[in-house]
């Protein structure tokens, strides 16, 4: 089920995520008892164990099956990506559209492996946001319907969130995102994205630093930060992460971008990402950086870089696997087994 977004303005949306309720405290409760009596020594299924906890604490079920996996993928593209900070054209991201559409892409092996629904949604192809470098990249209308887009395109149904991106530019985008939000040295947080050269990062380089020079007085606010040098794509994101929360729906995070997107809710309310789980840690350099920001612990590191969602989606299984073994198993009474 799918419903109008609750917001028509940044001011209610930011209201809207200070409002959110946390994890229920009794299924946490609930599920650490189940788990303390299932057939195996303490702590011997390590970071499964926590998953499940807290997968269970967010479904408010003490022993919750994941029967309806959801990926999304929403692309945008962006008017920095003019300046060369890709080493693909911007033609490229609506092509992969249509390769998502039709089934080729590696998002959709790894959501049908998974048995996860892969959606797509792209925003507005044909007209990119501004270059940051010489406006904001969106207005307040634009990134609210943005947010919009990522809100309504959840399904309530969903027991399993990822979204994942496509744009070419959004490593930019999301590289001034994050050095916005955390500050720092440039050079920490821009890495080579698509596989630019030496003289294609100084370029990214400064056009990252000529954009967070010209929206300087905004910086302090997360949601401005996100109007200004983000992309319709990532506000997307930022949106559907929202509604899994208010839906009490866990996500699994995925690369650098979808972490930017992120990143804008965890610095506009304490505990914004509660419900969420980092799938990877990806190849792109500052990614790590996000995470330990974020105090996001990754359930993989296999040098991914691909974004789409796919490191995250790779990740269900993971999620999957912790919560076969802690609804499954039999508990020491249940199989006959002493405990000690």
């Amino acid at each position: 089920m799918r419903h109008q977004a609750p917001f028509t303005n940044l001011a209610e949306f930011a209201a809207l995520l200070a409002g959110f309720g946390g994890i229920d405290e009794a299924a946490v409760k609930a599920a650490s008892a189940r788990n303390n009596e299932l057939t195996k020594p303490p702590g011997a299924l390590g970071r499964l164990e926590e998953i499940a906890i807290w997968y269970a604490g967010w479904r408010k079920d003490a022993a919750p099956q994941i029967m309806q996996p959801e990926v999304i993928i929403f692309a945008g593209n962006h008017g920095v990506a003019a300046q060369g900070v890709s080493a693909f054209p911007a033609e490229v991201t609506e092509q992969m559209v249509l390769n998502f559409q039709a089934g080729g892409a590696a998002i959709n092996q790894l959501s049908a492996c998974f048995g996860a629904k892969l959606s797509v949604k792209a925003l507005d192809l044909d007209a990119p946001t501004e270059d940051f470098t010489k406006a904001p990249a969106m207005s307040e209308a634009e990134v609210v319907l943005a947010l919009a887009v990522g809100w309504n395109a959840v399904n309530t149904a969903s027991d399993l969130l990822v979204v994942g991106e496509m744009g070419i530019g959004n490593t930019t985008s999301a590289a001034a995102i994050v050095n916005a939000l955390y500050g720092g040295d440039t050079a920490d947080w821009v890495g080579r994205g698509t596989g630019i050269d030496d003289a294609g990062l100084q370029n990214k380089l400064r056009v990252v630093r000529e954009g967070l020079a010209l929206h300087a007085d905004i910086l302090d606010d997360p949601l401005q930060v996100l109007t200004c040098l983000g992309g319709r794509e990532i506000a997307a994101m930022a949106g559907a992460i929202a509604r899994a929360r208010a839906e009490n729906i866990p996500v699994i995070l995925d690369g650098f971008i979808c972490c930017a997107a992120a990143a804008v809710l965890a610095k506009s309310t304490d505990g914004a990402l509660d419900h969420c789980v980092a799938g990877h840690v990806s190849a792109e350099a500052a990614h790590a950086k996000v995470l330990e920001n974020m105090d996001k612990k990754p359930l993989l590191s296999l040098g991914l870089r691909l974004g789409e969602g796919s490191g995250a989606a790779l990740a269900i299984g993971v999620v999957k696997g912790a919560l076969a073994c802690h609804s499954g198993m039999s508990t020491f009474a249940e199989a006959g087994v002493s405990d000690g």
